[in-house]
């Protein structure tokens, strides 16, 4: 399975709503397709723009047995009691163990239609101190917390929450202030990860107890390979116009950083793309190529110490299998089993 390897954790993304009705079968449809597969779960968007993630964490839940949902958790829409509360409430009701993946930016257009105007480094101090907080309300016992952001004084949470099943965090780490967060919070931290140099034993040493977000598309050959790639994501210039605009009005350390990169940073023969980003099809780098080539890179990031992969949103459906494959490829036949995904 695609997460055997001891400390693997491998995430899909539950596709965005495409219009109105039918969205919570895709939601179905992805979450038992990502677990047939092998992943330990799938990462939950929030923003403005869509749908609120708790409902579509709770169908997550019900459509699949063993498996995560990783909700993004945003402080500006939820006070952390709430969070807190239906945390508790889904150990409660599916005894299953959720994950979040701590928020602190978005546009600054969709953080300013809230009111919010808090600088980027002080909204990773307040996400701290907002993940600490929903952290103490699960503990168990009352809560009297007097914080630079929030004041909670509440008897003990109900229900109460087994600590097996505590949520894990993760955090955005492309920043200072993001893997300051990271480290005071025990969270793991995400990247977007940097085309391999091929640099010995010490290359991607930064992914070492982290993460990386990312995407996939691996096929017998490399002209194959990329024959999906130039259909699913097109270069064209309202694509190119988009992605800058977007930039603009972001004051994300990795949106800045990935917007300067080149379409190939990796050169011309590295599995490393940056086309769909840089077109504003997706929001993460990709790698492209032969099934082996592209297992290759993968093992680097997993041989620097990298333990958890957040994968783009599944095009086709057979997409699931075909990064799963990549993995187990990736491992060999004498690939260890083993893993200590998030849901078990």
């Amino acid at each position: 399975m695609a997460d055997e390897t001891p400390g693997l954790r491998l995430f899909a993304t539950i596709p965005p709503p495409a219009g109105p009705g039918g969205y919570l079968e895709t939601v179905r449809r992805a979450a038992r397709r990502a677990e047939a597969a092998g992943f330990t779960g799938a990462l939950v968007y929030s923003d403005n723009n869509t749908v609120d993630p708790w409902v579509v964490a709770q169908e997550v839940l019900t459509a699949t047995e063993d498996f995560a949902p990783l909700v993004a958790l945003q402080p500006v829409y939820n006070h952390p009691y709430a969070v807190a509360k239906r945390i508790a409430t889904y150990a409660s009701v599916y005894g299953r163990r959720i994950a979040l993946n701590l928020v602190a930016g978005g546009a600054v257009a969709d953080l300013a239609a809230l009111g919010d105007d808090t600088p980027h480094d002080e909204r990773y101090r307040r996400l701290t101190e907002y993940a600490q907080l929903v952290g103490r309300l699960l503990a168990g016992t009352p809560v009297d917390f007097e914080g630079a952001y929030y004041r909670v004084r509440t008897p003990p949470l109900f229900p109460a929450i087994p600590a097996a099943l505590r949520p894990e965090l993760y955090i955005s780490g492309s920043s200072e202030a993001g893997l300051l967060a990271a480290r005071t919070l025990g969270a793991v931290p995400v990247r977007y990860p940097e085309p391999s140099d091929g640099a010995g034993p010490d290359a991607h040493a930064e992914l070492r107890g982290g993460g990386v977000r990312i995407g996939l598309i691996a096929r017998d050959t490399d002209s194959q390979a990329w024959a999906v790639a130039h259909e699913r994501f097109p270069a064209s210039r309202a694509g190119r116009l988009a992605q800058m605009l977007a930039r603009g009005v972001s004051d994300s350390h990795w949106v800045e950083r990935l917007s300067a990169a080149k379409e190939f940073p990796g050169g011309p023969d590295s599995p490393y793309w940056m086309g769909p980003f840089l077109n504003y099809a997706t929001y993460c780098p990709y790698l492209v190529g032969s099934h082996e080539k592209v297992g290759s890179e993968i093992m680097r990031y997993i041989d620097a110490g990298c333990g958890t992969f957040i994968m783009d949103t599944a095009r086709e459906e057979g997409d699931y299998a075909a990064a799963a494959a990549v993995f187990d490829g990736a491992r060999g036949p004498g690939g260890a089993p083993g893993a200590a995904p998030v849901t078990r």
